[in-house]
């Protein structure tokens, strides 16, 4: 997928860049594509306090959040930036994107969580109060896009993209001896998974391995001897997860109305063997049955698993055209990026 290089501009980028988000991800993307990118960390502005910071969450008004807001309007004051690009805004209030306007500042608005998806994140009071005064928006969600053009709203479609610094394939060395982990899934437990899992495990018999927060939470002393448990993984560790995982299961959040999940891009990329659930969006974004495999229901995923773990040479070649795809295909930060800034100027794909 070619895009043309986008032109050098003064980015000031607003997020949580903490180390492993994909955030700061998409802040090194912007560096490879030559941005001159000024940082401005969302993260040191979180109060100590665990109820203090979910009052502030939730409730992002007043004193709460004014010293934050106050701190960029003098950032965009000093630095003069052309793009003020913020990766999930719901700390910052109309009166500041009013004085980036008044700057003369284009306002990119990047999100990939979903403010108005069922899952009531519960974050999004201020958001919903500044969404409109964006140039830009980048919809990652087909639903989203029907809502903003219904707006009249600025957007362009982009995707749930890899970082190509760190989703990459396992060397050539690297074969299914070196690959411990059977069936895997790593993320939280949302919806319907921990049951999905539970069945897999339990009344399937198959060797499930899970890597994430919360899963000690929701499942009970009994349900957990079934899995093999571990905690969060991100960056090297979470690509060295798919690389020792035989099967990667993937899912989407339909809370959020997601059409693919991001992880299913993520382990394509990382040349792991990817069974994800079948959605359209999965379905338009890798060839079923030749770069990844999909299911409708545990006794299909159950079926699938059996089939492909004693099948080491369909899996690899599988997994090589997965990720040839993601890459031929630009599912990359770099190609997604690139384009939102060329849109932003004006041209189109």
């Amino acid at each position: 997928m070619p895009t043309s290089a986008p032109r050098t501009q003064r980015i000031l980028y607003v997020s949580d860049l903490g180390r492993g988000s994909t955030s700061t991800y998409r802040f090194e993307a912007l560096r490879r594509l030559g941005q001159q990118l000024h940082p401005f960390n969302v993260f040191p502005y979180a109060p100590k306090s665990r109820a203090v910071s979910w009052l502030r969450v939730r409730y992002p008004s007043g004193p709460l959040v004014a010293r934050i807001n106050r701190d960029l309007i003098k950032a965009v004051q000093t630095i003069r930036p052309d793009v003020i690009w913020f990766d999930k805004p719901i700390f910052f209030t109309p009166a500041t994107m009013r004085s980036i306007q008044e700057a003369g500042a284009k306002i990119v608005f990047y999100l990939q969580d979903a403010p108005f998806g069922t899952r009531n994140d519960g974050c999004w009071l201020q958001f919903l109060k500044v969404f409109r005064m964006a140039d830009l928006h980048c919809l990652v969600r087909k639903a989203d896009v029907a809502r903003y053009s219904a707006w009249g709203l600025p957007w362009i479609d982009t995707m749930f993209s890899f970082e190509p610094a760190i989703h990459f394939p396992p060397p050539r060395s690297f074969g299914d001896a070196d690959r411990d982990r059977a069936l895997s899934y790593i993320g939280f437990p949302y919806e319907r998974r921990p049951a999905f899992l539970l069945s897999l495990a339990r009344d399937h018999r198959l060797p499930v391995s899970i890597n994430g927060s919360r899963w000690q939470r929701v499942l009970t002393r009994e349900q957990q001897r079934h899995f093999t448990l571990g905690g969060f993984l991100s960056a090297d560790e979470y690509r060295s997860g798919i690389w020792q995982s035989k099967i990667n299961l993937s899912f989407v959040t339909e809370n959020n109305e997601d059409d693919i999940a991001h992880k299913a891009v993520e382990i394509a990329a990382c040349a792991g063997f990817l069974l994800a659930v079948r959605t359209p969006g999965h379905q338009e974004t890798f060839e079923e049955d030749r770069e990844a495999v999909f299911f409708s229901s545990v006794e299909e995923c159950a079926d699938k698993a059996r089939f492909y773990l004693d099948r080491p040479d369909l899996r690899d070649a599988i997994a090589a055209r997965g990720r040839e795809r993601a890459v031929r295909s630009g599912y990359d930060n770099d190609t997604q990026l690139a384009r939102i800034l060329n849109r932003l100027d004006g041209k189109s794909d």
